[in-house]
């Protein structure tokens, strides 16, 4: 049994001790450059008329995070559904408002899947990412595609920009991770000067696991007494992965443009639930995503900037279910996307700017299966936008207008959808050149249903309406820089919101037991608060110590129907209580970080009794780097050891999470 009021103490203990061992460091000759490569994060911008956090490539790299989604988990108000495993579908939703209605962005342009919504952030490696930014609302430019107003949360990642030092026309890293689970993990990436205006780069990597991990499943009576208590090894969970993007970018006095081609390729094994003793699955699942994209944006004259963007991708998918249980399944899905935008910002007077911009999206869904939609849709977005600042004062209004129109085959297609939603955000730096921001928002979004919603065999309703979320936020930034002292840097961010969930999307049964139906009956209240503090310390010119403290909580209430027992109750898997930590500590070449997760306790299902309650759970995580110049390289070795107390949990009801285990990391500049 997981208590809270003990765990969390183990979990705080190292850190405290880490932090009293860094303080007694002493100096000595030696370089200061690579103190540099211990930075937990950079600084939250003063001026940031949204919500931000951030994360920059020399946190990524301190982190024992083989995914962006391992990541994220440290952005306060992310909730992480993870389903087990090095191969595991993992989701992420932003302030309890569910997956559909976050974006995520890579390289300026959003990832989609029009087929369920989701985007799996497993799937995407730090190894070639330079910044992971979230954003609460939206991004805080006017200048940008229509989509980036499209969603209540958004995710931002940002590919390694080529920097060559002096004459140095390739940049080469090579590096190679193995540890647990049968991990073999070796990536190549290689960046070049083509000339003083365009570069290139290629990077490729190849991950390797079998999977297998030990677990504990325990089942308990009706009157709390342990029916059985079990310990077995995690079948099925095997990944074989090959991912390569590369491109090109330039930039002129004038203009800027990036070009770049992704392709993902992937076989898994699905390990499935644990459940009556079942402990092993068959299921099977190939992917084969491929995009290419890019964007030119040029400033044409003093006052009016043009940003066009463009994506064509692919998504290929098979799911094979060979269980005699179940009925024998081999699906197969494939998608295609095509996205056209073009984003127009005009200088009115002084820092006052207008925006418009347009955007067009074509999605089509073929699958092998019976009395398939085959469904099309055609996405029009219109943005309008202005921003003004003066005086400390800020504020930025958008109005998005949205049309959707969808083309189907057999059975019918849903009705044409127009949408307008818009967006007021106000910063206010109260006393004039001060390190404190006051800021605030509200914004009215919506999702469109998915293909998966409107048209799925058997449960699909082509009536849905879109699901909308309505969002407001009052919070406060607090910022400070003291070169040459012991606090090199500090900040702390602080916001209370509100969110309304309304016509959400949910499946009902109907009067044949085994035939489901979506349809818009739910609705969700979400009253929380999120604090994200960060310092950073010198404490002399050759060691230093960098913190980052996170804390969530949220009320996520189901309002749905006054006469359901659980009306008020709070959603499933949404903790009221999150928690996390990160102190790195570096001193000469070497590099100690320390990471902790703290999840409060949740409930599986709508109803909050002790049948379905979920104890809370942590996790610590230590990495210790060595980095040294040898024969024209700069190496880094590191150890990370995850789950450093070996703690047996769910973060979705069973699936089970590693205990501890290990990586080696290796890696090389040259």
């Amino acid at each position: 049994m997981m208590l809270p009021d003990k765990n969390i103490y183990g979990g705080l203990l190292p850190a405290a001790l880490l932090l009293c061992v860094c303080s007694h460091a002493q100096s000595a000759a030696d370089t200061v450059r690579v103190l540099q490569k211990v930075q937990v994060t950079t600084k939250l911008p003063q001026r940031d008329i949204t919500p931000v956090q951030r994360m920059n490539a020399q946190t990524l790299e301190q982190l024992s995070s083989q995914s962006v989604a391992d990541a994220i988990r440290y952005f306060s108000g992310v909730q992480l559904k993870d389903y087990g495993g090095i191969g595991g579908l993992k989701t992420v939703n932003i302030r309890s408002m569910g997956t559909n209605h976050t974006g995520v962005f890579y390289d300026g342009i959003q990832l989609g899947n029009a087929q369920n919504g989701q985007v799996d952030l497993g799937k995407f490696s730090l190894d070639n990412v330079e910044e992971v930014n979230l954003y609460n609302g939206q991004k805080a430019e006017i200048f940008q595609p229509a989509k980036d107003f499209g969603s209540a949360g958004s995710i931002y990642l940002q590919s390694a920009r080529p920097v060559f030092k002096g004459d140095k026309k390739d940049n080469l890293r090579l590096t190679f991770k193995t540890g647990s689970f049968g991990l073999i993990n070796p990536g190549i990436t290689w960046q070049r000067k083509i000339s003083s205006k365009v570069n290139g780069h290629i990077s490729t990597e190849w991950t390797h696991a079998n999977g297998r991990y030990r677990f504990r499943y325990k089942k308990h009576n009706s009157d709390g007494s342990i029916a059985y208590d079990t310990t077995a090894i995690r079948e099925n969970g095997d990944v074989n992965a090959v991912r390569l993007e590369g491109g090109l970018d330039g930039k002129t006095e004038k203009t800027e443009w990036k070009w770049k081609t992704y392709s993902y390729i992937s076989e898994r094994g699905l390990p499935g639930y644990i459940a009556n003793n079942v402990f092993k699955h068959g299921q099977r699942q190939w992917d084969s995503n491929l995009f290419t994209q890019g964007w030119y944006r040029r400033k044409v004259t003093k006052r009016y900037n043009l940003l066009l963007s463009g994506k064509l991708a692919y998504d290929y998918t098979r799911y094979l279910d060979t269980d005699t249980a179940n009925m024998y399944t081999d699906n197969r899905y494939k998608q295609t996307e095509l996205y056209l935008s073009a984003a127009n910002e005009y200088t009115i007077a002084g820092s006052w700017k207008l925006a418009l911009s347009a955007d067009y999206q074509w999605n089509k869904l073929n699958a092998n299966l019976v009395d398939f939609a085959y469904p099309v849709r055609h996405t029009g977005l219109l943005a309008a936008a202005t921003s003004w600042r003066i005086n400390g004062f800020a504020v930025q209004g958008s109005l998005l207008g949205t049309v959707v129109k969808d083309l189907v085959r057999v059975r019918d297609a849903a009705p044409v959808k127009t949408v307008y939603t818009p967006a007021v955000f106000l910063s206010w730096q109260p006393f004039g050149k001060t390190d404190v921001t006051l800021r605030s928002f509200y914004k009215k979004i919506f999702r469109m249903p998915t293909f998966n919603d409107l048209y799925y065999t058997f449960i699909g309703n082509s009536l849905l309406k879109p699901e909308y979320a309505t969002q407001y936020d009052v919070g406060a930034t607090w910022s400070r820089t003291a070169e040459g002292k012991l606090l090199k840097q500090a900040s702390i961010q602080v916001d209370a919101y509100y969110n309304s969930v309304t016509d959400k999307i949910v499946a009902v049964p109907t009067s044949n037991p085994f035939r489901w139906m979506m349809m818009n009956l739910g609705k969700v209240e979400i009253r929380g608060l999120d604090v994200a503090a960060q310092a950073d310390w010198r404490l002399s010119a050759l060691a230093s110590v960098n913190t980052r403290l996170t804390y969530t909580f949220q009320q996520a209430q189901d309002f749905t129907d006054a006469t359901d027992a659980f009306y008020g109750n709070q959603i499933p898997y949404i903790p009221r209580h999150s928690f996390s930590a990160i102190a790195t500590a570096g001193y000469k070449q070497w590099s100690l970080n320390y990471s902790f997760i703290y999840t409060g306790e949740r409930y599986d299902q709508k109803a909050n009794i002790l049948k379905n309650y979920l104890q809370p759970w942590y996790t610590t995580d230590v990495s210790i780097s060595r980095y040294a110049d040898i024969a024209g390289g700069r190496w880094r070795v590191a150890i990370d050891v995850n789950n450093v107390f070996n703690q047996y949990y769910d973060v979705v009801l069973n699936y089970p999470m590693p205990g501890r285990n290990y990586k080696l990391v290796v890696q090389v500049n040259l």
